[in-house]
Parts: C-alpha cells; structure tokens; sequence
C-alpha cells in the first residue's frame, strides 16, 4: 500500500456533505437515517468478488480505496476508526477537517485491541440507542469475529436500523462531475468491447462456421483488458471516435461478466454465469460491466442471427419499450412509474408477452454495480435526481418460438441494457454508441442473404452526403443543364423517395414519443422563487436601528420599518414605488408583486400555497418630501440593475468553463501568424496569432498577454474551411458544442480569417511602364492575385488539418462547403450566400454566422412557393422541439429546384405550401403532447396541404377541358362568326330560349343570380364577396 495517496480536499468534502444530509434529517423527522444516532461501517477480510456493497463502497466514495479488516463508526461529533498501523500512516493526513478524526490503531496485543472495541462500544452507547448498521452486507473473518464478541456485550441495549438507504441517498446516488468522467470513460470502454470487438469476433466464427465455446469467447474478451494498442486504436460508434486521451486502461477492471448466452439456455440476472455450450447461430445475448476508477457500466445487447417474422416483431416491441423506459428518466421522476410505462407499452402492444418481461427495468449504478435501493420496479417510490446514474436493462425471458429454425431455437430471451445518467431535461445514455436498433443487431448468413434488405440499403446509402452525384456530373451552371427530358422522371423519383422519407420520418416519431409526453398543454410550469436577503440579523444595516427606510445596495434589499421592526424585502419582491403630496404631507407607495394580480402572462405569479396572504403594498407618509422622492428612484435604479443582473445571468447560463488548455512545452507548437478573429476582441484589431497545442487552440493577440482565446478540441464541434475562391477572406471557422465567453461576448462560433486583397497601388513612375503596351499589367496582376489567394488557401487548408489532425481523438475533422450546390437567402437581416457542407448547412462569410447541423434537422418546409413570385422561403424543424424553427428567407426562386435536390440527396423530409405559417403556434401544438401528434399524422398535413394545392389546380385546369367534337364544333362556329358585324348579338339573343329575358338590365340580373345562389346552397356570406367583385 505504499502508492496509496487519499485525496484530503475531497474526503473532507464528500464527509461534509454526509453529515450535512444526516443533520438537516435530524432536523426534518428522521426520515432517511431512521434516527441512528451513530453509524457502523465494518469491513473483513478482501473478497474476490466484482459485485461492491455498500460497505466496499463507502470506502471507495470517501477515500478511495479498500482498507479491509477495518471498522468505522460516524457519531455526529467525529469518525472513529478501528485499524493496524500501516494502514494507519494513510488515514493519519486526513486529520484537522471540520469532523474530527479519531484513529485507534490495533496491535498484536488481544487484550489491547478488545479495549479499542471497547471503547468503540462506549461510545455507540454514550451517542444514542439507535445504531445504524448494513443490515444486508455480511463482512468475514477474525476481524469481525472479534468485534462480534465484544459487540455481544451491548447488542440487547442497542436498536439497529439499516442505515443503507441512508447511505444511498446522502452518499453514492449522486454524482459530482469526477465521478461521471469515470462513469464516461468505464461505458466507452464497454462499448469498444461489445462494438466492434465482440461484434466482429461473433461474426468471424459464425462466417465460418466455427465451433467455439461461450466461455473461450468470454475469456477472448476479458484478455482485451490489458491490451493497450488496442484501447489507443480502437474506434467506437458511426463517429469512429477514439478513447479520450486521459485514458488509463489500467485503472479498468471487470464489474460483470463478460456474459455470452445462446442456443436456448437464458438467464437474465446479475448473477448469470458463463457456460461452455457452443455459440449457436440464432438468438445471442452478450452482457459485460467494467469498473474504471471503481465506478461501474454496464452494457447489453442481444443479436439476431437469421431471425424469423416472430423474433423481429417481438425485438421491435423490446426495442420500443426500452426507448420509452429511457425517455421517462428525468429529474423528478418516479421509480415506480418508469417501470408502469414500461409495463403498458408491453400490454398494450403484445399482453401475451407481459408474463415474460422482467420484474424490474434496471437499478441505480455506480461504485456499487446495483444498488439494491433504487431498483426500478413497480414498487419503488423513490425520486430521481439531477446527477444520478441508472442502468437500464428491458427484457423478455423464455419465449416461446412459433416456427423454430432448429432444435434450440424454440425458447428464446431478448435483453437491452444501457448506463444512463438522470438530467433535468432529457436523460444521457453513456452507452448509445453501440447500436441497437434492428438492422444493427440482425446478421444473415444463410444462402438467401441476396433477398435480404441489404443490398438496398446500399443504394440508397449512396446517395447520404452533401453531394449527390446528380449535382456533380452535370454543368456548374443551372440554364446549361439539359434537365428538360428527365425533369419529370427525376421529379417522380423525388417524390417517390419524400414519401419513403416521410413514412419512415412518422415512424420514428411514434418510437420516439411512444406514449404521451408533453409540456402540460405547452405551458412552462412556473415556480414560487424565493429571494434570501439576510441569513443572519447580524447581516442588518446598522442604519435600521433609526426605524427608517434603509436602502442596502449591496444585499439589493429595501429594510421597511413595520409595527417597530425592520423588515428586509428583496428587491425582486417589489414590482415599483412610486411618491405622491397631499397637503403638507408626501407619501411613498411600494407596491409588491404578488399572485393573481399579473395582466399578463409574464407578470402572473404562481400560488405556491392557497391559504397563504400576500401583501400588495405598503404606504409610508413624511413631510419629507425629497427624501421619499430620493427612496422612489434608488428603487427604480435597483429594480433596473436586477433585472439587467437576471437577463445577463439567464443569457449565460449556457455558457461553459472549459478545462485548461495544455500547452506543448518541450517544442514549438504549430503556428499561423497575421491572422484576424472574429467576434472581435475589445481594443485595437490587430493580427494575432493560432497556436496549436495539446487538447486544442489558442489565439494569442500581441497587444496583450492575457487578451487570448482558448478553445479545446472536446469542446468543438464542426471544423470548416472555406477558400478564398469568389471571396474576400480565407476562413477557418471553429463551430463549438457549447457557447463560450471572448471578453464579454457569448459566442458558439469562433473564425480565424485573413483578407486575400491587398491595397492596390500606383505604378505610374515605374520604368516597365515605357516597355508594355495594352493590358499587360492587368494581366499581372491578376495572375499575381490568383496566385496569391492560391498560397492563402494552401496555408490555411494545411493548418485546418493539421487541427482535424491534433484533435482526432475528439473526433474533429475538416469539412469544406460546396460552392456549387450554394444558394442566396437572409437568414438574418442582410442576403447572403448559403453553401451546404458534408454534415452542415453554414454562412461563414458574414457575421452573425449560421451553422446548421443536418442531423439536428427534423424536417424542411418551403414556403411562398407559388407561380409569379421571385422568391420563397425555407424553414427548418428541429429534432429537439423546443428549439424554434429556423427561418431562411428571400431565396431566388431559381435556386427552387437545386435546394430541392440538395434536401434529397441528404434525406431530409420537405414540403412546400404557397403561405408563410405560424410557426410558433404550430410548436407549441406540437409541444404540448407530442405523442398525439404524431398519432394525428406528424408532419403529413403540411404535405397534405400542398398536394391539395396541386390537386385544385388540376381541377380547375379540368373544368375548361374540352372533348374533340365540342373543339370542333367551336371552331365552325368561330368561322362562322368571325365577321363581327354589328347584328352579331341579335343573331344570338333571336336564337336563345328565354328571350324576354334579353331586354333585363343589370339590377334585375343581379338579383336573378342571388336566387339561383340560394337555391344552390350557397351561404350568405359569398353575396357581399361577390357584390364587391362586380364593383
């Protein structure tokens, strides 16, 4: 134990924040601690045993290690601790905290070491009846049998409480940012090993048909573990991202299995083991848990090789209650409902299958691989919180096979299982990098694999990317294109392939949003929020002493005297104050904000409490008459500077502190000097200089040391060059996954630039002047400045990669817009000119920038697409639906047919319609219960809508169609008819039926044709419309 180095900072912390929970329980009627009044941890003799409990883990939570053979009793005075001297000497610089430590240190002596349990046992007397003990944790060895003896003693005086829930909730089910990192890296680790090792290494030997036990596969997978050059090389998800660079594979060590089951024997509990049966080519199941840094992840994932009708439908379901299990984990939440959301999606989908699904949707996870108090069943009232960790696990046990394809294939199981961490907004799976879905998790391998799916797949594969091979095969210019003949081919494949797009888009939805969720009718919850002006009275002004009114700047607080006390009130209470005379005397009013009394919705406050009163105002009188008038505008000034404090606090919420950069220090970075950054730092704009370093980028300005910018390579997330070509700068343009700070600016995009025209300059007095004729110079210069914006592009694309180069392990790479795919628009205020990339929509040109990322998009809809206008408009729907929708207007009608082709060719679902929408309204219907929906259709109404656009053009367009012999016969008539002399109108009233009615005028026409409206069904309401067409 001579490497052992305990963290003293970190003890004390966590310690603290220990006793904090146990005395604030104290004080709120026991509930969690069951009253102890002293707690026992006792540890025996070290197990090989990857499962922790409670008794392993709080040592492993406060001083990260084991130290077996060791008690620990928590009084709320001190920590005594019972060890041997070596261990002793590690727990000895952990003294001088708030929470005193006591160490008695055993010897050789019995005698000695049963009064230090003696003493032990004095003290849980002295403190308290109620001991709290690991009712469940059985420890080992002559260590606890020593303590059990002289425990034996005091053991009928003393009322023992499990104090594991306790633990639980005040210790381990919460995790601070240290821990989660462990958690990140130990779930990436789980992933590399199931996806692509396991994967691969599973279809090798079912390819050829080897015979190869479960445990030698199993044994194959845990020698991976010491492999480095794998874990340096390995690339894990569609991204091919590497481990992080901090990464110790050392610090890796097994928390479950690895578990590998197939040909008809299943079991999906914890305690599996690994059997020596051959792999069968059918249903597998592979389940493996690491521990990095003593936190644990755990991961399954069940493979279909070959499956039936049956296998897949029933996977289907799984994979649909898995989903809806992990959408329902949020703060707040309740363990019992996760696993009744659970359960009804399987009843309402497939009851006959609820019999076979498992008791339970997964636990909380961490140092401990299952934490035995928040399991996640239906019983468990438990509430989740903002930090904690779960591991998911859905499953169906024992199915039986309606059409087996062999011998072992007729019961099968099927398990999902996922670490994922519990956020106010939506939850994050560490493990989602291994795909689950069905075409992910389905092999064939059987001599009818050419009518698989997949070849189709490939085709359609084909066309993923910012550049369709329609769009570079043919001329640059759109009037060149001979798009004539196969305009209406391409546009019936189009439409072909939108559908395939939207039904799949519909599909997706469902699955996502499984069962209702919403935002309670779009509505924000609003809360009751609470301002603390003075933790103390002896925090007061000194100035309140007089009874006065006391502005305390400082505190943002108003002292009011009332009934001869001063009471504080925080500036946010008061909605405004305002003075008034009447006679001699001046009065002051200040009224405060309370519920109810809002006009609007912005203004209303909520009720926190029915029967609670709340006080409107507060009227004060004086003669002194400038002093109220003095007090009125130190108010209004307070009240604008705390409303400016909360909008500034509100715009930086998101805003992150990144960690620090890591210079390079044993060489000279790479660097590019003369170069401008956009948004611009405060004082003179100066060239800089970009460095590249360790974990990411540094900008340094020469005006002053610390006016600098860093950006870290985890931190990015699109990297874009963008040439000089038709441009007046050359850009590397850094898009960043979370805002940062550049002097006082929030900012997500950061640009390095550098302007390709120099000042031209006179060269009237140059001799080569007498010698050249015509356009020589012209010439020269502009070969000279084609060759320079060359130099500058060659510059800065070296320099992008050697950054896609350096951050690598953080998944950076360099994307290029393409020009000729690009089209002009206004996405702010000014037009610009829009240029799709490989994964992105950007305008890097001009500030404000736009980056678009095409995953984040939901659907696209044009609008303003009609015959005789010049322009339309695009809009962009989001994936997340309480981001609102992207608008690119003003784009020329021209560009109609590329944007279209470009949104294809990237499989974004669109649609057009001839109206602009209102699409916040639109938002907030979909926001407010998301699952109906989808139910009603999704997005199909904005098709609908412009099909039966085109569909009243085609019947009005119908309605003057003509058949052969009626345009043969018009056509006789207009020769007869075509001398237009003047007794041509008589010719045909003479001919007509109804001649009386030749001599009505207009008025009796008019009210002719109102009847016959009548008489047809027509509302009232068209008659004014048609009376003011006439007008």
């Amino acid at each position: 134990m001579t490497d052992i180095k305990i963290d003293k900072n970190l003890f004390q912390e966590r310690l603290g924040q220990f006793y904090k929970a146990w005395k604030a329980d104290k004080h709120n009627g026991d509930a969690i601690f069951s009253g102890a009044s002293s707690i026992l941890v006792l540890m025996g003799k070290t197990e090989e045993a990857s499962m922790f409990q409670k008794n392993n883990a709080i040592h492993f939570w406060l001083l990260g290690y084991e130290f077996p053979a060791t008690l620990m009793l928590f009084t709320l005075d001190a920590v005594y601790v019972v060890t041997t001297a070596k261990k002793g000497k590690h727990l000895e610089p952990l003294k001088g905290g708030k929470i005193a430590l006591e160490l008695l240190v055993r010897g050789k002596d019995a005698d000695q070491n049963a009064n230090l349990f003696e003493q032990i046992t004095k003290t849980i007397k002295d403190t308290g009846k109620k001991l709290g003990v690991l009712s469940k944790v059985e420890a080992t060895g002559p260590f606890v049998e020593e303590w059990k003896k002289v425990y034996a003693d005091i053991s009928k005086d003393v009322e023992e409480v499990d104090i594991a829930p306790a633990i639980s909730t005040a210790a381990l089910i919460v995790k601070d940012e240290t821990e989660l990192r462990a958690m990140r890296n130990a779930s990436k680790a789980c992933v590399a090993l199931m996806n692509p090792y396991f994967v691969e290494e599973m279809s090798n030997v079912l390819d050829e048909e080897k015979k190869v036990k479960h445990s030698a596969l199993a044994t194959k997978i845990d020698s991976k573990l010491d492999d480095s050059k794998f874990w340096k090389t390995v690339a894990i998800g569609t991204k091919q991202s590497k481990m992080a660079s901090d990464f110790d594979p050392s610090q890796l060590d097994w928390s479950h299995g690895p578990i590998i089951q197939s040909g008809g024997k299943f079991d999906l509990k914890m305690s599996a083991q690994v059997n020596d049966d051959n792999l069968h080519a059918g249903v597998i199941i592979s389940s493996l848990g690491l521990r990095y840094k003593s936190y644990s992840s755990l991961i399954a994932r069940t493979y279909l090789i070959d499956p039936n009708k049956h296998q897949e439908s029933v996977y289907k379901l799984l994979l649909q209650v898995h989903n809806t299990a992990i959408k329902e984990i949020r703060a707040g939440a309740v363990a019992k409902d996760i696993y009744a959301r659970a359960l009804t999606t399987v009843k309402s989908r497939k009851p006959e299958l609820e019999k076979h699904f498992v008791k339970n949707v997964g636990a909380a996870i961490g140092i401990e691989t299952r934490d035995s108090t928040l399991i996640l069943n239906g019983k468990n009232t438990r509430v989740l919180k903002d930090g904690m960790t779960l591991c998911i696990t859905t499953g169906f046990n024992d199915v039986e096979n309606p059409s087996p394809q062999d011998k072992q294939s007729k019961i099968y199981s099927m398990v999902l299982s996922d670490t994922v961490r519990v956020s106010d907004n939506e939850p994050i799976s560490f493990t989602a990098d291994a795909p689950f879905d069905l075409e992910g998790i389905s092999f064939f391998f059987k001599d009818d694999e050419q009518e698989a799916p997949t070849p189709k797949k490939s085709k359609k594969d084909s066309t993923v990317g910012a550049v369709a091979s329609t769009n570079i095969v043919k001329t640059k210019l759109r009037a060149e294109r001979t798009t004539q003949k196969g305009n209406e081919g391409d546009e019936a494949k189009r439409r072909e392939h939108q559908k395939e797009l939207a039904q799949k888009k519909q599909e997706e939805g469902l699955k996502r949003f499984a069962e209702a969720t919403g935002d309670q009718s779009g509505i924000m919850v609003k809360k009751f929020k609470r301002f603390e002006s003075y933790k103390r009275e002896q925090q007061f002004p000194s100035r309140v002493k007089d009874l006065a009114i006391v502005m305390d700047q400082k505190n943002s607080t108003i002292v009011l005297p009332i009934m001869g006390r001063p009471v504080p009130f925080h500036i946010q209470t008061i909605k405004n104050a305002s003075k008034s005379d009447e006679g001699d005397f001046s009065y002051l009013r200040i009224n405060f904000l309370s519920p109810g009394q809002g006009v609007g919705r912005k203004d209303d406050q909520p009720f926190e409490d029915v029967s609670a009163h709340f006080v409107r105002s507060l009227t004060f009188r004086s003669h002194d008459g400038e002093r109220f008038q003095d007090i009125s505008n130190q108010i209004a000034n307070m009240k604008k500077d705390a409303v400016k404090r909360e909008q500034e606090k509100k715009e930086m919420e998101d805003v992150v502190e990144q960690d620090k950069l890591v210079e390079i220090r044993n060489r000279r970075p790479v660097v590019m000097d003369n170069v401008f950054v956009r948004p611009v730092m405060d004082g003179k704009r100066v060239p800089g200089k970009v460095e590249i370093h360790q974990n990411g980028l540094r900008y340094q300005s020469p005006l002053q040391q610390q006016q600098r910018v860093d950006i870290l390579f985890s931190n990015v997330k699109h990297l874009f060059f963008q040439p000089c070509q038709h441009e007046l700068v050359v850009i590397i343009h850094v898009h960043l996954k979370d805002p940062i700070l550049i002097g006082k600016k929030k900012t997500k995009d950061v640009q390095f630039y550098r302007e390709a025209t120099d000042i031209a300059f006179d060269e009237t007095g140059n001799r080569k002047r007498k010698y050249r004729y015509g356009d020589e110079e012209e010439f020269e210069q502009e070969q000279e400045e084609r060759r320079r914006r060359a130099d500058l592009d060659r510059q800065f694309k070296a320099f992008a990669e050697k950054i896609a180069e350096a951050g690598k392990n953080e998944n950076v790479d360099v994307d290029v817009p393409f020009r000729e795919l690009g089209f002009s628009g206004v996405p702010f205020r000014s037009n610009v000119y829009c240029q799709p990339t490989t994964d992105c929509l950007v305008q890097l040109t001009e500030p404000p920038f736009m980056v678009i990322t095409l995953e984040d998009i939901e659907i696209a809809h044009l609008e303003r697409v009609q015959f005789g206008l010049k322009n339309f408009d695009m809009v962009f729907v989001f994936k997340d639906f309480h981001r609102p929708p992207y608008h690119i207007n003003t784009i020329p009608v021209e560009s109609l047919e590329s944007v279209k082709e470009w949104l294809d060719s990237v499989n974004i679902t669109f649609s057009d319609g001839p109206l602009n929408l209102n699409w916040p309204t639109i938002m907030k219907t979909v926001q407010a219960d998301t699952h109906q929906f989808f139910v009603d259709g999704g997005w199909s109404f904005l098709a609908t809508e412009s099909d039966e656009e085109g569909s009243d053009a085609e019947s009005e367009e119908s309605a003057f169609e003509m058949s052969d012999s009626e345009l043969a016969a018009s056509d006789e008539s207009s020769e007869d008819d075509s001398d237009f002399d003047s007794n041509a109108s008589d010719d045909d009233g003479e001919g007509s039926e109804d001649e009386e009615s030749g001599g009505e005028d207009w008025d009796a026409l008019e009210a002719k044709a109102a009847k016959k409206d009548r008489d047809g069904g027509r509302s009232d309401e068209e008659e004014p419309k048609k009376k003011k067409h006439k007008h």
